[in-house]
């Protein structure tokens, strides 16, 4: 696949409520993942903008559903959904329960929702949550998308192999992904055309 420009990208709105959801509008790609794997960073590279979306060192700082809109030349508006992290968040038990409550409220009642990008660390490899958070997405009938970031930390040997084994990982846990993983860097841009290519094939 060719390179996919991104003439817009801009943020649209933070949602810390289903009232404060955008209006339905154009297909939505959610991103998921645990605390600091490279959500805002992918998010960013995808549309090729350097600060589309917040980076931070601090686990839990979104605290909303974040918004973007995203035009790729040529096709569709696409909405781009950055949801909070999950797992190590310096944050109470009170608000990380408010996130899973407005975290689940949408991605199961959201009938926009084309497909749900689960974001891993590549150095650290599957862990528990993601394989829950994969099992409750096909258990809701949503398409998980499987990217392994930061995948230039590792020698180039070891890329295969990682992601190899990250498939491994979900097949052991009894769950079988609907396409393979995809290595993903944001550094190097590894990865970003292949998934582009993924999300534009449209809802499974």
């Amino acid at each position: 696949m060719s390179v996919v420009d991104v003439p817009l990208a801009e943020y649209l709105v933070e949602a810390r409520s289903s009232g404060s959801w955008p209006d339905v509008g154009p297909l939505e790609i959610a991103f998921a993942g645990r605390s600091n794997v490279g959500k805002s960073s992918l998010i960013n590279t995808l549309t090729a903008r350097k600060a589309l979306a917040r980076t931070s060192n601090t686990p839990g700082r979104t605290k909303g559903l974040i918004f973007f809109r995203v035009q790729p030349q040529g096709r569709p508006e696409l909405r781009f959904v950055d949801l909070p992290g999950y797992g190590y968040a310096r944050v109470s038990q009170q608000e990380r329960h408010a996130w899973k409550t407005l975290v689940e409220g949408y991605v199961t009642e959201r009938g926009t929702l084309a497909a749900v990008v689960v974001v891993i660390d590549a150095r650290r490899g599957v862990k528990d949550e993601d394989c829950d958070l994969v099992e409750w997405l096909l258990a809701v009938g949503r398409r998980p998308c499987v990217v392994l970031t930061k995948l230039d930390k590792l020698a180039r040997n070891e890329r295969k192999l990682t992601l190899d084994a990250a498939r491994a990982a979900f097949a052991k846990a009894g769950l079988a992904l609907p396409k393979p993983p995809i290595g993903f860097s944001s550094r190097t841009r590894e990865g970003r055309d292949a998934l582009w290519a993924r999300l534009l094939e449209g809802p499974a």
